[in-house]
């Protein structure tokens, strides 16, 4: 065999046994007669040591190996002389009687170690080395670890899982699909699924009452650290249930998963109105790991004859609580950062609340100490604290103090990453118009369920509210969901509220409309980004850490060169004609 033991499994206690090992070398390092080779595997590094003095011809064998041969040792497990704590088998080493190179190694072109000296693209360009490395073989054990505990609760709740499709039809609303051409239908395309939204919903209907599915899913979208155009979901359906049911579930879950992958206790998820986080926070996915909520004083801030905000429509603010020693560079440094293109502020007015309750601005010539302490009293500021304000337009404003409010959090020390806490956001707007089409748009997806579904042509569909829900994790959003419609008027009154013709409904999504005549119950679920939450119970800020093989920010896979030409037959079977313009 190759091996009796992995690299990470022997222990003082195996001293004086006989082993086989197999594995990279990691480094080699000679000390005057002796010759210590790191060997590694998947499971951790085990020493080997050679003796010039008992075996030389061993010994030169061992220090012409290089980083990466792949290796077979055969030795007596020793206990060492020298301990490492660091590590798991620091106590022992392995001296060694047979040495086989299994295979070779050209010189990796970056450090095959937890502190790499390579860059991300070298790394993704030799993924399949990248991947050898401890901490990021870590991540691969965690995402699997993740994917078992969300089988073993499902399976206990009675869910089956079950596979669709992935040459499906592309449909409209949401990103933009990818398509697949079909040699057999000329001129006909697939499209790779955004989601199996409408198979899991064919599935209750089909009388399969629990369902999931942990699933690759493709969107043609612009990249971002937390996007992909290929990702996984936890898909789930439930028939016969409300909202309650699906929260109480997939809150289970997800504690679930900390409990038995992270050891934590995730305590109580809280649960807030899609208004109030807006109000609150400025964002539908608030990170509440600490306080800082917004106060609103547009009231005490106008008709002071300070123009900013008098002619603002919202002006508010946040308190960083003992932040009243920030210094003026550190303030105008961090007036600069929210002058930024990004987050788009004219500028930022402060107050601070000294020991002794006095209260300073940068704009005290328009207020008195009178009106200032009134600001401090409502935004609950106490002796110590910085008051950060913005004004203007109530929706960029919200917008530019939320970005602010997680920077103070960030350098204030309170967003640390071992830090967890979930909350459910409820009752989001049901559409939103798009200026660029002309139109209301879904904010879910068609098939959301409306709170008032009675009401849905003749009410001002601004007001109209949605039975979808959110989970928040840390400020990210980590699953989505909602109740869906399962009658075919109701259904069929969405589409005409979203602008499809009768004709236009049936052409696209017949399938789904016929099949809510033959008896759909209610139902609803919910998907989980499963490589967001991953990472975020990693420690990460990005999910490429915990996919395998990822494409870079451009959508290029630059190990395979993907994508990449097709030659001129495939295009002829396929009917396919390039007419490229610059």
């Amino acid at each position: 065999m190759y091996r009796t033991h992995n690299c990470g499994e022997l222990r003082i206690e195996h001293v004086g046994q006989t082993t086989t090992l197999a594995g990279w070398v990691q480094r080699v390092r000679q000390f005057g007669g002796l010759t210590f080779v790191d060997m590694r595997d998947r499971y951790g590094l085990t020493q080997l040591v050679f003796n010039q003095q008992i075996n030389p011809e061993l010994s030169q064998q061992a220090a012409n190996l290089g980083r990466e041969f792949v290796i077979q040792a055969v030795g007596t497990v020793a206990e060492r002389s020298n301990k490492n704590p660091n590590l798991a088998t620091g106590d022992i080493e392995i001296k060694v009687d047979q040495l086989t190179v299994i295979n070779a190694s050209k010189t990796p072109p970056f450090l095959v170690e937890n502190e790499t000296d390579g860059g991300e693209e070298l790394r993704m360009k030799y993924r399949y080395l990248d991947l050898r490395r401890p901490l990021v073989q870590q991540n691969f054990i965690l995402r699997h670890r993740i994917a078992q505990e969300t089988r073993r609760y499902l399976d206990g709740l009675g869910f089956l899982e079950i596979e669709t499709p992935f040459l499906i039809k592309s449909t409209p609303e949401g990103a933009r699909d990818f398509v697949v051409p079909s040699r057999m239908n000329a001129g006909q395309f697939y499209a790779l699924p955004q989601s199996p939204q409408t198979f899991k919903q064919l599935l209750m209907v089909s009388g399969y009452d629990k369902y999931f599915q942990i699933v690759r899913c493709f969107r043609d979208e612009d990249l971002r650290g937390d996007r992909q155009p290929e990702f996984t979901q936890i898909d789930c359906e439930m028939a016969f249930v409300e909202r309650e049911d699906i929260l109480q579930t997939f809150e289970g879950l997800l504690k679930h998963i900390f409990s038995y992958v992270k050891n934590y206790d995730l305590g109580e998820v809280i649960r807030m109105s899609y208004d109030d986080a807006m109000r609150l926070y400025g964002s539908d996915k608030p990170d509440i790991r600490f306080e800082m909520q917004f106060t609103e004083i547009t009231d005490l801030a106008q008709g002071k004859n300070f123009k900013v905000f008098d002619e603002a429509e919202l002006v508010v603010g946040i308190v960083a609580k003992g932040a009243a020693d920030y210094t003026r560079k550190q303030i105008d440094e961090l007036t600069e950062w929210m002058k930024r293109p990004q987050i788009g502020a004219k500028g930022l007015v402060y107050a601070r609340v000294g020991a002794d309750g006095t209260v300073k601005s940068s704009v005290d010539k328009f207020y008195t100490e009178a009106d200032l302490k009134e600001w401090a009293t409502r935004m609950g500021a106490t002796a110590g604290d910085l008051i950060l304000i913005v004004s203007g337009g109530a929706e960029k404003a919200r917008k530019q103090l939320s970005e602010l409010r997680l920077e103070m959090g960030s350098r204030l020390g309170l967003r640390q990453a071992d830090k967890f806490k979930a909350l459910w956001v409820l009752d989001f707007p049901q559409l939103e118009w798009s200026e660029e089409d002309a139109r209301w748009v879904a904010c879910h997806h068609p098939f959301t369920r409306p709170k008032n579904a009675a009401t849905l042509l003749t009410a001002d569909p601004a007001t109209l509210k949605a039975e979808a829900y959110d989970l928040v994790l840390n400020g990210n959003e980590i699953a989505g969901g909602s109740i869906r419609i399962h009658e075919r008027e109701l259904q069929a009154k969405m589409f005409e509220l979203l602008g499809f013709s009768p004709e236009e409904a049936e052409q696209k999504f017949g399938f789904l409309l016929g099949a809510f005549e033959y008896g759909a119950p209610p139902h609803g679920g919910i998907a989980f980004g499963f490589d967001r939450l991953c990472a975020l119970l990693g420690g990460a800020d990005v999910i490429r850490d915990f996919i395998a093989f990822p494409k870079n920010n451009s959508g290029r896979d630059v190990m395979l060169d993907a994508p990449s030409a097709i030659d001129d037959k495939q295009m002829t079977e396929l009917c396919i004609q390039l007419n490229l313009k610059k």
